[in-house]
Protein backbone atom coordinates (compact mmCIF):
# COMPACT_ATOMS: atom_id res chain seq x y z
CA UNK A 1 0.00 0.00 0.00
CA UNK A 2 1.41 3.67 -0.41
CA UNK A 3 2.30 5.07 1.87
CA UNK A 4 1.83 9.39 2.13
CA UNK A 5 4.76 11.26 2.88
CA UNK A 6 5.48 12.56 5.93
CA UNK A 7 6.61 16.13 6.37
CA UNK A 8 10.37 16.50 6.35
CA UNK A 9 13.25 17.63 9.18
CA UNK A 10 16.00 18.52 7.81
CA UNK A 11 19.82 19.11 9.53
CA UNK A 12 22.75 20.68 7.60
CA UNK A 13 26.24 20.37 9.58
CA UNK A 14 29.46 20.35 7.87
CA UNK A 15 30.82 18.97 11.40
CA UNK A 16 29.97 14.90 11.17
CA UNK A 17 29.88 14.77 14.39
CA UNK A 18 27.31 17.44 15.53
CA UNK A 19 25.21 16.42 12.53
CA UNK A 20 25.33 13.25 13.99
CA UNK A 21 24.36 14.28 17.17
CA UNK A 22 21.57 16.63 16.26
CA UNK A 23 20.43 13.68 13.79
CA UNK A 24 19.91 11.58 16.48
CA UNK A 25 17.88 13.77 18.34
CA UNK A 26 15.15 14.65 16.25
CA UNK A 27 15.51 11.08 15.51
CA UNK A 28 13.84 10.59 19.16
CA UNK A 29 11.87 12.89 19.27
CA UNK A 30 9.99 12.90 16.05
CA UNK A 31 10.43 10.21 13.85
CA UNK A 32 6.94 9.05 14.35
CA UNK A 33 5.84 12.33 12.42
CA UNK A 34 8.63 13.58 10.30
CA UNK A 35 11.00 11.79 8.25
CA UNK A 36 14.64 13.05 9.54
CA UNK A 37 16.90 14.03 6.35
CA UNK A 38 20.70 14.95 7.23
CA UNK A 39 23.54 16.60 5.03
CA UNK A 40 27.00 17.83 5.23
CA UNK A 41 27.27 19.82 2.57
CA UNK A 42 24.43 23.25 2.65
CA UNK A 43 25.20 22.86 -1.24
CA UNK A 44 24.10 18.85 -1.40
CA UNK A 45 21.08 20.31 0.98
CA UNK A 46 19.91 22.66 -1.70
CA UNK A 47 19.47 19.87 -4.35
CA UNK A 48 17.83 17.86 -1.85
CA UNK A 49 15.13 21.02 -0.84
CA UNK A 50 14.66 21.44 -4.96
CA UNK A 51 14.07 16.91 -4.86
CA UNK A 52 11.25 17.70 -2.09
CA UNK A 53 10.08 20.60 -4.36
CA UNK A 54 9.75 18.70 -7.27
CA UNK A 55 8.16 15.11 -5.37
CA UNK A 56 5.49 17.51 -3.91
CA UNK A 57 7.06 17.12 -0.14
CA UNK A 58 7.10 19.48 2.26
CA UNK A 59 10.30 20.42 4.84
CA UNK A 60 8.46 21.58 8.20
CA UNK A 61 11.72 22.41 9.73
CA UNK A 62 15.38 23.20 8.67
CA UNK A 63 18.36 23.07 10.82
CA UNK A 64 21.20 24.35 9.69
CA UNK A 65 24.61 25.77 11.31
CA UNK A 66 26.30 29.44 10.50
CA UNK A 67 29.91 28.35 10.00
CA UNK A 68 29.87 26.00 6.98
CA UNK A 69 32.69 26.60 3.83
CA UNK A 70 30.58 25.99 1.41
CA UNK A 71 28.08 28.56 2.33
CA UNK A 72 26.95 30.34 5.49
CA UNK A 73 23.98 28.75 7.51
CA UNK A 74 22.14 32.20 6.94
CA UNK A 75 22.93 32.17 3.09
CA UNK A 76 21.74 28.80 3.12
CA UNK A 77 18.33 29.45 4.85
CA UNK A 78 17.84 32.61 2.87
CA UNK A 79 17.78 29.94 -0.07
CA UNK A 80 15.68 27.54 1.83
CA UNK A 81 13.07 30.58 2.40
CA UNK A 82 12.88 30.88 -1.45
CA UNK A 83 11.68 27.22 -2.07
CA UNK A 84 10.02 26.79 1.25
CA UNK A 85 9.05 30.02 2.39
CA UNK A 86 6.23 27.86 5.25
CA UNK A 87 9.37 26.09 6.94
CA UNK A 88 10.24 27.32 10.33
CA UNK A 89 14.05 28.02 9.83
CA UNK A 90 16.74 27.55 12.97
CA UNK A 91 20.17 28.71 12.85
CA UNK A 92 23.02 26.41 15.19
CA UNK A 93 25.50 28.77 16.00
CA UNK A 94 28.66 28.83 18.47
CA UNK A 95 28.20 31.68 21.54
CA UNK A 96 30.28 33.75 19.34
CA UNK A 97 27.92 34.06 16.60
CA UNK A 98 25.11 34.76 18.60
CA UNK A 99 24.99 38.62 17.08
CA UNK A 100 24.96 37.42 13.44
CA UNK A 101 21.84 34.98 14.46
CA UNK A 102 20.15 37.93 16.26
CA UNK A 103 20.35 39.78 12.82
CA UNK A 104 19.50 37.25 11.19
CA UNK A 105 15.73 36.94 12.88
CA UNK A 106 15.19 40.23 10.32
CA UNK A 107 17.37 39.26 7.36
CA UNK A 108 15.98 36.15 6.60
CA UNK A 109 13.06 35.79 8.88
CA UNK A 110 14.62 32.94 11.02
CA UNK A 111 12.65 31.89 13.47
CA UNK A 112 15.09 30.84 16.00
CA UNK A 113 18.73 30.36 16.93
CA UNK A 114 20.28 27.58 19.05
CA UNK A 115 23.68 27.62 20.52
CA UNK A 116 25.68 24.71 20.66
CA UNK A 117 25.95 22.65 22.56
CA UNK A 118 22.12 22.23 23.40
CA UNK A 119 22.46 19.35 25.99
CA UNK A 120 20.35 18.41 27.28
CA UNK A 121 17.89 18.28 25.04
CA UNK A 122 14.95 17.54 27.16
CA UNK A 123 15.08 20.97 28.05
CA UNK A 124 17.36 23.39 25.62
CA UNK A 125 16.09 21.52 22.15
CA UNK A 126 12.77 19.99 21.98
CA UNK A 127 10.76 22.98 23.95
CA UNK A 128 11.85 25.28 21.31
CA UNK A 129 11.39 22.70 18.28
CA UNK A 130 7.73 21.54 19.80
CA UNK A 131 7.01 25.61 19.75
CA UNK A 132 8.09 25.80 16.17
CA UNK A 133 6.60 22.40 14.85
CA UNK A 134 2.80 22.90 16.45
CA UNK A 135 2.61 26.77 15.16
CA UNK A 136 3.90 24.88 11.75
CA UNK A 137 1.54 22.11 11.80
CA UNK A 138 -1.34 24.20 12.80
CA UNK A 139 -1.15 26.14 9.09
CA UNK A 140 -0.15 22.66 7.75
CA UNK A 141 -2.46 21.09 4.41
CA UNK A 142 -0.73 17.27 4.24
CA UNK A 143 0.07 17.01 0.15
CA UNK A 144 -3.06 15.19 -1.43
CA UNK A 145 -2.13 11.86 -2.14
CA UNK A 146 -5.05 10.22 -3.90
CA UNK A 147 -6.03 9.73 -7.72
CA UNK A 148 -5.24 12.51 -10.08
CA UNK A 149 -7.00 13.86 -13.04
CA UNK A 150 -5.06 16.23 -15.09
CA UNK A 151 -7.00 17.87 -18.44
CA UNK A 152 -9.58 20.17 -19.78
CA UNK A 153 -12.94 20.83 -17.99
CA UNK A 154 -14.79 20.65 -20.91
CA UNK A 155 -12.70 17.89 -23.01
CA UNK A 156 -14.93 15.17 -23.63
CA UNK A 157 -12.16 12.64 -23.23
CA UNK A 158 -11.73 14.14 -19.58
CA UNK A 159 -15.27 14.00 -18.67
CA UNK A 160 -15.70 10.51 -19.27
CA UNK A 161 -12.78 9.77 -17.02
CA UNK A 162 -14.15 12.01 -14.33
CA UNK A 163 -17.43 10.37 -14.96
CA UNK A 164 -15.92 6.71 -14.40
CA UNK A 165 -14.24 7.47 -11.58
CA UNK A 166 -17.36 9.12 -9.75
CA UNK A 167 -19.34 6.39 -10.75
CA UNK A 168 -16.79 3.82 -9.21
CA UNK A 169 -17.25 5.86 -5.85
CA UNK A 170 -13.60 6.69 -5.69
CA UNK A 171 -12.37 10.02 -4.64
CA UNK A 172 -10.07 11.78 -6.69
CA UNK A 173 -8.78 15.26 -7.99
CA UNK A 174 -9.43 17.66 -10.41
CA UNK A 175 -6.65 19.91 -12.00
CA UNK A 176 -7.35 21.83 -14.54
CA UNK A 177 -4.32 21.97 -17.24
CA UNK A 178 -2.99 25.39 -18.23
CA UNK A 179 -2.75 25.02 -22.00
CA UNK A 180 -3.72 22.40 -25.00
CA UNK A 181 -1.49 19.09 -24.79
CA UNK A 182 -2.67 16.17 -26.86
CA UNK A 183 -1.32 13.72 -24.35
CA UNK A 184 -4.20 15.09 -22.13
CA UNK A 185 -6.03 13.86 -20.02
CA UNK A 186 -3.65 12.39 -17.75
CA UNK A 187 -4.77 10.25 -14.79
CA UNK A 188 -1.98 9.87 -12.04
CA UNK A 189 -2.47 7.25 -9.13
CA UNK A 190 -0.98 7.15 -5.77
CA UNK A 191 1.63 5.71 -6.50
CA UNK A 192 3.22 8.10 -9.22
CA UNK A 193 2.71 6.04 -12.22
CA UNK A 194 0.77 8.19 -15.10
CA UNK A 195 -1.71 6.93 -17.40
CA UNK A 196 -1.94 8.54 -20.40
CA UNK A 197 -5.24 9.11 -22.22
CA UNK A 198 -6.57 5.79 -20.58
CA UNK A 199 -9.00 4.14 -22.29
CA UNK A 200 -11.97 2.72 -19.60
CA UNK A 201 -10.68 -0.72 -18.94
CA UNK A 202 -7.10 0.21 -19.16
CA UNK A 203 -7.91 2.43 -16.06
CA UNK A 204 -10.22 0.18 -14.33
CA UNK A 205 -6.92 -2.48 -14.50
CA UNK A 206 -4.61 0.02 -13.20
CA UNK A 207 -6.94 0.46 -10.17
CA UNK A 208 -7.34 -3.22 -9.22
CA UNK A 209 -10.93 -3.41 -10.59
CA UNK A 210 -11.05 -5.30 -12.96
CA UNK A 211 -12.19 -9.14 -12.49
CA UNK A 212 -11.59 -12.25 -13.85
CA UNK A 213 -13.77 -15.21 -14.44
CA UNK A 214 -13.69 -17.76 -11.65
CA UNK A 215 -15.60 -20.27 -13.10
CA UNK A 216 -15.28 -22.41 -16.49
CA UNK A 217 -19.12 -22.57 -17.21
CA UNK A 218 -22.18 -20.36 -15.30
CA UNK A 219 -24.94 -21.36 -14.40
CA UNK A 220 -26.52 -17.49 -14.99
CA UNK A 221 -24.83 -14.71 -17.21
CA UNK A 222 -26.40 -11.63 -16.58
CA UNK A 223 -26.08 -8.91 -19.22
CA UNK A 224 -26.25 -5.12 -18.05
CA UNK A 225 -25.45 -4.21 -14.26
CA UNK A 226 -28.40 -2.14 -13.51
CA UNK A 227 -31.24 -2.52 -11.16
CA UNK A 228 -32.73 -5.02 -12.39
CA UNK A 229 -29.31 -7.19 -13.11
CA UNK A 230 -27.83 -6.19 -10.20
CA UNK A 231 -31.55 -7.77 -8.20
CA UNK A 232 -30.91 -11.03 -10.61
CA UNK A 233 -27.03 -11.26 -9.61
CA UNK A 234 -28.00 -10.60 -6.04
CA UNK A 235 -30.85 -13.56 -5.39
CA UNK A 236 -28.98 -15.82 -7.96
CA UNK A 237 -25.74 -16.01 -6.45
CA UNK A 238 -27.34 -15.99 -2.80
CA UNK A 239 -28.89 -19.54 -3.86
CA UNK A 240 -25.86 -20.74 -4.83
CA UNK A 241 -25.82 -20.48 -8.49
CA UNK A 242 -22.48 -19.48 -10.02
CA UNK A 243 -23.09 -16.07 -11.74
CA UNK A 244 -21.65 -13.68 -14.26
CA UNK A 245 -22.46 -9.91 -14.45
CA UNK A 246 -21.29 -8.44 -17.57
CA UNK A 247 -21.81 -4.26 -17.80
CA UNK A 248 -20.14 -2.24 -20.83
CA UNK A 249 -19.46 0.82 -18.52
CA UNK A 250 -20.24 1.26 -14.87
CA UNK A 251 -22.71 -0.97 -12.57
CA UNK A 252 -25.98 0.71 -11.89
CA UNK A 253 -27.05 1.76 -15.85
CA UNK A 254 -29.03 4.64 -15.45
CA UNK A 255 -29.87 4.33 -11.94
CA UNK A 256 -26.69 5.26 -10.88
CA UNK A 257 -26.99 8.80 -12.29
CA UNK A 258 -29.77 9.78 -10.68
CA UNK A 259 -28.50 12.25 -8.69
CA UNK A 260 -31.67 11.70 -5.51
CA UNK A 261 -33.99 9.15 -5.78
CA UNK A 262 -36.86 9.95 -3.28
CA UNK A 263 -39.53 7.43 -4.02
CA UNK A 264 -37.66 3.73 -3.43
CA UNK A 265 -38.69 1.65 -0.66
CA UNK A 266 -36.82 2.18 2.61
CA UNK A 267 -35.25 5.06 2.02
CA UNK A 268 -37.44 8.02 3.62
CA UNK A 269 -34.61 10.77 3.25
CA UNK A 270 -33.93 9.64 -0.48
CA UNK A 271 -30.71 8.13 -1.91
CA UNK A 272 -28.41 9.09 -5.02
CA UNK A 273 -28.29 6.35 -7.40
CA UNK A 274 -24.24 5.74 -7.14
CA UNK A 275 -24.76 4.92 -3.21
CA UNK A 276 -27.93 3.30 -3.90
CA UNK A 277 -26.14 0.39 -6.74
CA UNK A 278 -22.96 0.31 -5.39
CA UNK A 279 -24.45 -1.00 -2.29
CA UNK A 280 -26.23 -3.63 -4.34
CA UNK A 281 -22.77 -3.85 -6.40
CA UNK A 282 -20.96 -4.62 -2.92
CA UNK A 283 -24.33 -7.33 -1.98
CA UNK A 284 -23.30 -9.10 -5.24
CA UNK A 285 -19.93 -9.58 -5.18
CA UNK A 286 -20.04 -10.52 -1.19
CA UNK A 287 -22.31 -13.50 -2.23
CA UNK A 288 -19.51 -14.23 -4.84
CA UNK A 289 -20.70 -12.69 -8.04
CA UNK A 290 -18.00 -12.17 -11.15
CA UNK A 291 -18.36 -8.48 -12.35
CA UNK A 292 -16.88 -7.62 -15.50
CA UNK A 293 -17.11 -4.21 -16.24
CA UNK A 294 -16.20 -2.12 -18.51
CA UNK A 295 -16.79 -5.19 -20.89
CA UNK A 296 -19.74 -5.51 -23.82
CA UNK A 297 -21.67 -8.33 -25.04
CA UNK A 298 -21.61 -8.47 -28.50
CA UNK A 299 -23.15 -11.64 -29.79
CA UNK A 300 -25.35 -14.10 -28.38
CA UNK A 301 -25.31 -18.10 -29.44
CA UNK A 302 -26.98 -21.25 -28.29
CA UNK A 303 -24.54 -23.79 -27.87
CA UNK A 304 -26.74 -27.34 -27.52
CA UNK A 305 -28.73 -26.52 -23.89
CA UNK A 306 -26.04 -23.85 -23.05
CA UNK A 307 -26.16 -20.50 -24.20
CA UNK A 308 -22.50 -18.60 -25.53
CA UNK A 309 -22.06 -14.49 -24.88
CA UNK A 310 -18.91 -13.28 -26.89
CA UNK A 311 -17.58 -10.66 -25.07
CA UNK A 312 -15.99 -7.17 -26.39
CA UNK A 313 -12.18 -8.27 -24.86
CA UNK A 314 -12.47 -11.40 -26.95
CA UNK A 315 -13.38 -13.61 -24.10
CA UNK A 316 -15.98 -16.72 -25.00
CA UNK A 317 -18.47 -17.64 -21.96
CA UNK A 318 -20.90 -20.85 -21.72
CA UNK A 319 -23.90 -20.13 -19.21
CA UNK A 320 -27.00 -22.68 -18.50
CA UNK A 321 -29.13 -19.41 -18.81
CA UNK A 322 -28.74 -15.78 -19.98
CA UNK A 323 -30.81 -12.58 -18.19
CA UNK A 324 -30.51 -9.52 -20.70
CA UNK A 325 -30.93 -6.48 -18.74
CA UNK A 326 -29.31 -4.30 -20.50
CA UNK A 327 -30.96 -1.22 -20.00
CA UNK A 328 -31.74 1.75 -22.17
CA UNK A 329 -29.11 4.45 -23.72
CA UNK A 330 -30.03 8.55 -23.71
CA UNK A 331 -31.51 9.88 -26.93
CA UNK A 332 -28.89 12.44 -28.40
CA UNK A 333 -30.19 15.84 -28.65
CA UNK A 334 -31.56 16.62 -32.18
CA UNK A 335 -30.24 19.70 -32.41
CA UNK A 336 -28.35 21.30 -34.79
CA UNK A 337 -24.26 20.87 -33.50
CA UNK A 338 -25.24 19.15 -30.11
CA UNK A 339 -22.99 16.12 -31.56
CA UNK A 340 -20.14 18.46 -31.17
CA UNK A 341 -20.72 19.49 -27.36
CA UNK A 342 -21.32 16.28 -26.13
CA UNK A 343 -19.10 15.58 -22.36
CA UNK A 344 -18.14 19.52 -23.33
CA UNK A 345 -21.53 21.56 -22.16
CA UNK A 346 -23.89 18.93 -22.84
CA UNK A 347 -24.29 15.89 -20.84
CA UNK A 348 -26.76 13.16 -21.29
CA UNK A 349 -28.21 12.23 -17.33
CA UNK A 350 -27.03 13.93 -14.00
CA UNK A 351 -23.29 13.39 -14.13
CA UNK A 352 -22.76 13.75 -10.41
CA UNK A 353 -18.71 14.34 -11.70
CA UNK A 354 -19.90 17.96 -13.20
CA UNK A 355 -22.25 18.68 -10.13
CA UNK A 356 -19.26 20.88 -8.40
CA UNK A 357 -18.47 22.96 -11.52
CA UNK A 358 -22.16 23.99 -11.57
CA UNK A 359 -22.25 25.55 -8.14
CA UNK A 360 -23.74 29.20 -8.54
CA UNK A 361 -24.05 28.64 -12.96
CA UNK A 362 -27.62 28.84 -14.63
CA UNK A 363 -27.90 25.10 -15.48
CA UNK A 364 -30.18 23.84 -18.51
CA UNK A 365 -32.69 20.90 -18.13
CA UNK A 366 -34.16 19.32 -21.19
CA UNK A 367 -36.58 16.67 -20.40
CA UNK A 368 -39.85 16.24 -18.21
CA UNK A 369 -40.20 12.82 -16.57
CA UNK A 370 -38.70 11.99 -13.22
CA UNK A 371 -35.42 12.05 -13.62
CA UNK A 372 -35.11 14.97 -15.14
CA UNK A 373 -36.75 16.22 -11.82
CA UNK A 374 -34.53 14.85 -9.83
CA UNK A 375 -32.03 16.09 -11.43
CA UNK A 376 -33.43 20.16 -11.70
CA UNK A 377 -33.99 19.67 -7.28
CA UNK A 378 -30.27 18.10 -7.30
CA UNK A 379 -28.51 21.14 -9.28
CA UNK A 380 -30.81 24.08 -7.69
CA UNK A 381 -29.26 23.05 -4.34
CA UNK A 382 -25.59 25.08 -5.42
CA UNK A 383 -26.55 26.08 -9.16
CA UNK A 384 -27.59 29.98 -9.39
CA UNK A 385 -30.79 29.24 -11.40
CA UNK A 386 -32.21 25.87 -12.93
CA UNK A 387 -34.05 25.76 -16.18
CA UNK A 388 -36.14 23.02 -17.04
CA UNK A 389 -37.16 22.84 -20.86
CA UNK A 390 -40.24 20.55 -21.37
CA UNK A 391 -41.48 20.03 -25.23
CA UNK A 392 -45.24 19.72 -23.58
CA UNK A 393 -47.19 21.76 -21.54
CA UNK A 394 -46.43 21.36 -18.17
CA UNK A 395 -44.72 18.69 -15.72
CA UNK A 396 -47.85 17.07 -14.30
CA UNK A 397 -48.35 14.78 -17.87
CA UNK A 398 -44.77 12.71 -17.58
CA UNK A 399 -43.72 13.30 -14.32
CA UNK A 400 -44.40 12.33 -10.33
CA UNK A 401 -46.56 14.45 -8.37
CA UNK A 402 -44.44 14.90 -5.13
CA UNK A 403 -41.67 15.96 -7.63
CA UNK A 404 -43.98 18.58 -9.46
CA UNK A 405 -44.75 19.75 -5.82
CA UNK A 406 -40.96 20.20 -5.21
CA UNK A 407 -39.87 21.93 -8.23
CA UNK A 408 -42.93 24.47 -8.24
CA UNK A 409 -42.05 25.10 -4.87
CA UNK A 410 -38.59 25.72 -5.56
CA UNK A 411 -37.57 29.18 -5.98
CA UNK A 412 -34.63 28.93 -8.16
CA UNK A 413 -36.62 26.36 -10.86
CA UNK A 414 -37.98 27.93 -13.90
CA UNK A 415 -40.23 25.65 -16.09
CA UNK A 416 -40.44 26.93 -20.32
CA UNK A 417 -43.18 25.09 -21.55
CA UNK A 418 -43.67 23.96 -25.00
CA UNK A 419 -40.13 24.24 -25.70
CA UNK A 420 -37.65 22.39 -27.33
CA UNK A 421 -33.20 23.39 -28.42
CA UNK A 422 -33.00 23.72 -31.62
CA UNK A 423 -29.31 24.39 -31.56
CA UNK A 424 -26.30 24.38 -29.79
CA UNK A 425 -22.99 27.41 -30.72
CA UNK A 426 -19.36 27.69 -28.93
CA UNK A 427 -15.90 27.81 -29.80
CA UNK A 428 -13.67 24.74 -27.79
CA UNK A 429 -17.49 24.34 -25.56
CA UNK A 430 -20.71 24.96 -25.27
CA UNK A 431 -21.46 28.81 -25.05
CA UNK A 432 -25.21 29.17 -26.53
CA UNK A 433 -28.28 27.26 -27.57
CA UNK A 434 -32.06 28.32 -29.27
CA UNK A 435 -34.79 27.86 -28.21
CA UNK A 436 -38.23 27.56 -30.01
CA UNK A 437 -41.05 28.17 -28.59
CA UNK A 438 -44.24 26.39 -29.97
CA UNK A 439 -46.60 28.41 -28.81
CA UNK A 440 -45.71 31.58 -29.67
CA UNK A 441 -42.81 30.24 -32.82
CA UNK A 442 -40.74 32.21 -31.18
CA UNK A 443 -36.64 31.44 -31.52
CA UNK A 444 -34.71 33.03 -28.21
CA UNK A 445 -30.75 32.43 -27.86
CA UNK A 446 -29.84 31.55 -24.46
CA UNK A 447 -26.45 32.08 -23.07
CA UNK A 448 -25.49 27.99 -21.79
CA UNK A 449 -22.76 26.41 -20.55
CA UNK A 450 -24.43 23.10 -18.73
CA UNK A 451 -27.06 21.09 -20.44
CA UNK A 452 -28.52 18.17 -18.94
CA UNK A 453 -30.74 15.72 -21.44
CA UNK A 454 -33.55 13.00 -20.60
CA UNK A 455 -35.35 12.92 -23.33
CA UNK A 456 -36.71 9.51 -23.93
CA UNK A 457 -34.18 6.41 -24.84
CA UNK A 458 -33.71 3.38 -26.79
CA UNK A 459 -32.65 0.04 -25.95
CA UNK A 460 -29.33 -0.88 -26.10
CA UNK A 461 -30.04 -4.23 -27.61
CA UNK A 462 -28.79 -3.67 -31.19
CA UNK A 463 -26.27 -6.64 -30.63
CA UNK A 464 -29.28 -9.38 -30.44
CA UNK A 465 -30.44 -8.54 -33.86
CA UNK A 466 -32.06 -11.76 -35.73
CA UNK A 467 -30.92 -14.01 -32.42
CA UNK A 468 -33.76 -12.72 -29.90
CA UNK A 469 -37.47 -11.16 -31.24
CA UNK A 470 -37.59 -7.65 -30.28
CA UNK A 471 -40.28 -5.08 -31.28
CA UNK A 472 -40.27 -2.28 -33.77
CA UNK A 473 -38.68 0.20 -30.88
CA UNK A 474 -35.86 -2.09 -30.32
CA UNK A 475 -37.56 -3.36 -27.34
CA UNK A 476 -37.17 -7.59 -26.20
CA UNK A 477 -40.43 -9.54 -26.36
CA UNK A 478 -40.99 -12.28 -23.71
CA UNK A 479 -43.66 -14.61 -22.80
CA UNK A 480 -47.53 -13.75 -24.18
CA UNK A 481 -46.26 -10.78 -26.30
CA UNK A 482 -44.14 -13.34 -28.40
CA UNK A 483 -47.52 -14.89 -29.61
CA UNK A 484 -47.21 -18.38 -30.46
CA UNK A 485 -44.55 -20.70 -29.58
CA UNK A 486 -44.95 -22.94 -32.52
CA UNK A 487 -44.07 -19.39 -34.88
CA UNK A 488 -40.48 -19.23 -32.91
CA UNK A 489 -37.62 -20.74 -34.90
CA UNK A 490 -35.47 -20.88 -31.73
CA UNK A 491 -37.95 -22.92 -29.65
CA UNK A 492 -37.90 -26.47 -28.98
CA UNK A 493 -39.60 -27.34 -25.84
CA UNK A 494 -43.10 -28.60 -25.17
CA UNK A 495 -44.20 -25.56 -22.93
CA UNK A 496 -44.88 -21.73 -23.99
CA UNK A 497 -42.39 -19.09 -22.77
CA UNK A 498 -42.61 -18.06 -19.12
CA UNK A 499 -43.66 -14.68 -18.86
CA UNK A 500 -39.82 -12.95 -18.73
CA UNK A 501 -38.04 -15.61 -21.22
CA UNK A 502 -37.57 -14.21 -24.59
CA UNK A 503 -37.80 -16.35 -27.91
CA UNK A 504 -34.89 -18.54 -27.10
CA UNK A 505 -35.21 -20.93 -24.20
CA UNK A 506 -33.35 -20.47 -21.24
CA UNK A 507 -32.87 -16.43 -22.42
CA UNK A 508 -34.73 -14.33 -20.29
CA UNK A 509 -35.17 -10.50 -19.89
CA UNK A 510 -35.72 -7.87 -17.41
CA UNK A 511 -35.93 -4.62 -16.59
CA UNK A 512 -36.21 -1.24 -19.04
CA UNK A 513 -34.87 -2.77 -21.82
CA UNK A 514 -37.18 -5.70 -22.22
CA UNK A 515 -41.15 -5.04 -23.95
CA UNK A 516 -44.30 -3.44 -21.94
CA UNK A 517 -42.31 -3.03 -18.36
CA UNK A 518 -43.00 -0.42 -16.08
CA UNK A 519 -39.68 1.98 -16.34
CA UNK A 520 -39.49 2.55 -12.31
CA UNK A 521 -36.70 1.40 -10.51
CA UNK A 522 -38.48 -1.09 -8.08
CA UNK A 523 -39.77 -2.72 -11.11
CA UNK A 524 -36.86 -2.96 -12.46
CA UNK A 525 -35.88 -4.66 -9.37
CA UNK A 526 -38.80 -7.08 -9.03
CA UNK A 527 -38.08 -8.26 -12.40
CA UNK A 528 -34.75 -9.18 -11.62
CA UNK A 529 -35.95 -11.16 -8.67
CA UNK A 530 -39.25 -12.54 -10.43
CA UNK A 531 -36.81 -13.85 -13.21
CA UNK A 532 -33.96 -15.68 -10.90
CA UNK A 533 -37.27 -17.55 -9.94
CA UNK A 534 -37.88 -18.68 -13.73
CA UNK A 535 -34.72 -18.95 -14.12
CA UNK A 536 -34.88 -22.15 -11.41
CA UNK A 537 -37.88 -23.77 -13.24
CA UNK A 538 -36.03 -23.49 -16.43
CA UNK A 539 -32.99 -25.31 -14.54
CA UNK A 540 -35.05 -28.25 -13.21
CA UNK A 541 -36.76 -28.70 -16.70
CA UNK A 542 -33.24 -29.57 -18.45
Amino acid sequence: MHEPHRPVLLAVDDDDHVLRAVRRDLSRAYRERFRVLASGSPLEAIQLLDTLLQRGEQPALILADQRMPEMTGIAFLAEAARRFPSAKRVLLTAYADTGVAIAAINEVRLDHYLTKPWEPPQERLYPVLDELLADWESGYEPPYQGIRILGHRFAPATHRLRDLLTRHRLPFRFEEAASPDADLPVVVLPEGERLVRPSHGELVTALGLAAELSHPHYDLAIVGGGPAGLAAAVYASSEGMATLLVEAYVPGGQAGTSSRIENYLGFPSGISGVDLTGRAVTQALRFGVDVLAPVEAVALRRAGRACLLRLSDGKEVTAASVLLSTGLSYRSLDADGAGRFEGAGIYYGATTSETESCADRHVWIVGGANSAGQAALHFARNARHVTMVVRSRGLASGMSAYLVDEIEATPNITVRPYTTVVSAEGTERLERITLHDAATGAKSTEEAEYVFTFIGARPRTEWLDGMVSRDQHGFLLTGPDLGPASALPEWDLPRSPLLLETSVPGVFAAGDARANSVKRLASSVGEGAMAVAMIHRYRAES
